[in-house]
């Protein structure tokens, strides 16, 4: 196991102290070595001197994914490409990938973050870890792989998709963690029996799930249908891949790796820093990245910070759980919506599945919310009357939780398209 006890127990004087060292030279690097941020940093009038410790951080300029694409492919990059040992980018699907490098230094730092990631989580080299993210440009896969590997684990990277191949590992070779996003790892618990298995043939005892929002809720619903132990773990290819943060046994946030990437939380529309405990903007600066070092990166996830000591004996700063992005916020009829809190209220319910998708058009000039979910394979039926007092009584509670109205379809089960990656859970008619 790999707990780095000196820094993920590190008091806060100490913290702060190494944290402004590090923002130092981070800012002397990318003004020397990055043409994007001496730009930036002259228009604002701030000069590499003026940085003296940590609390300097907000005369620093914000990054955005539009700088990444505006630079595309490799004008962030701090280091000659001679330093560079591995490239990673994000699919592009709404423009030019972000591009992102990772020295020598890097890929070990990663490693290091994410093995004590796996430990938070109770992973140790007893473990068999099957690695369910996709392989390739994407940070998911390759990230785990290299932290199980430190830790230890005995490695089975099948990479996302082929259901029925993922279970007959699963069982054959004994593994013990499954990583993946959770809606995956859902989608292979309501597999199990479609393809000849039970919970009895798997020796499954912990989730490391990741790369989407997920809530409170989906977590127990995981735990209920797998009789595991499920974590989050959260990252984004921008500031490093997997292995930012990661929630330990007391689940009450995800422990920040504050040494290497230090968090601020913002407003949405101003962005002026937010006290701890108000929501807001989660914000990076990479304090020792190397090949692609990031000032001030806004990822838009929603969170809150706490900086007390957790049960767990940890003094690294958590984060609440992601639940939702400020770009990924609906206005319908004036209200803001997420996502998440449909899935908080269907689980909440548990008389459907957690599997659902949401459509959102505008008829006669009024908004319109459909939320179409599956039904439960175990609670079938073929009354009307049963299925019409069920969709009242969804609507009923989800009018209650967010204030709208919505239209709700009942479908089959195993009818809503299932994602090997992210879900996909909203589709927007209305014209932009």
């Amino acid at each position: 196991m790999i707990w780095n006890k000196d820094i993920e127990c590190m008091g806060r004087d100490a913290m702060r102290a190494l944290q402004s060292e590090r923002l130092i030279k981070l800012v002397q690097q990318v003004y020397a070595n990055v043409a994007f941020y001496r730009r930036r940093m002259d228009e604002m009038g701030v000069k590499p001197s003026d940085i003296q410790s940590i609390d300097d951080i907000v005369k620093l300029p914000f990054t955005y994914k539009t700088d990444l694409r505006d630079n595309y492919p490799f004008n962030l990059f701090a280091v000659p490409m001679k330093d560079i040992v591995r490239v990673h980018a994000s699919s592009g699907t709404t423009g030019k990938p972000t591009t992102v490098g990772y020295t020598k230094n890097d890929i070990e730092n990663w490693r290091e973050v994410l093995a004590r990631c796996l430990t938070m989580a109770g992973i140790s080299n007893e473990d068999v870890m099957q690695i369910s993210y996709g392989y390739g440009l994407f940070t998911g896969g390759l990230g785990v792989h290299y932290g199980a590997e430190n830790v230890g684990c005995a490695v089975i990277p099948i990479s996302g998709g082929n259901t029925r191949r993922q279970l007959q590992l699963m069982s054959d070779f004994g593994s013990t963690v499954l990583a993946c996003t959770p809606s995956y790892a859902l989608h292979l618990a309501d597999a199990l029996a479609e393809y000849g298995y039970s919970l009895a043939d798997m020796k499954l005892k912990i989730g490391v799930f990741g790369a989407e929002p997920w809530t409170e809720n989906m977590r127990l619903e995981l735990e209920k249908k797998w009789g595991i132990k499920a974590y989050d773990i959260y990252g984004l290819s921008e500031i490093m891949g997997p292995g930012v943060a990661n929630d330990c046994e007391a689940h009450t946030g995800l422990h920040v790796h504050e040494d290497h990437f230090y968090p601020e939380i913002v407003h949405p529309d101003s962005k002026l820093p937010l006290a701890d405990g108000t929501e807001g903007e989660l914000v990076f600066t990479t304090l020792t990245k190397e090949g692609i070092p990031l000032l001030r990166y806004n990822t838009r996830d929603l969170s809150t910070l706490t900086r007390d000591t957790c049960e767990c004996g940890r003094t690294l700063v958590r984060m609440k759980k992601i639940t939702g992005r400020s770009d990924d916020m609906l206005i319908i009829r004036g209200v803001n919506l997420f996502p998440s809190q449909i899935e908080h209220v269907l689980l909440e319910m548990g008389e459907t599945s957690a599997h659902y998708m949401l459509y959102v058009d505008n008829v006669n000039n009024l908004d319109t919310l459909e939320l179409q979910v599956e039904m439960d394979e175990t609670k079938l039926t073929d009354t009307i009357r049963e299925l019409q007092d069920l969709s009242k009584k969804i609507s009923h509670a989800l009018n209650s939780a967010i204030g709208l109205s919505v239209k709700v379809t009942l479908v089959e089960p195993k009818t809503i398209a299932r994602s090997e990656g992210k879900a996909v859970r909203v589709v927007d008619r209305r014209k932009k």
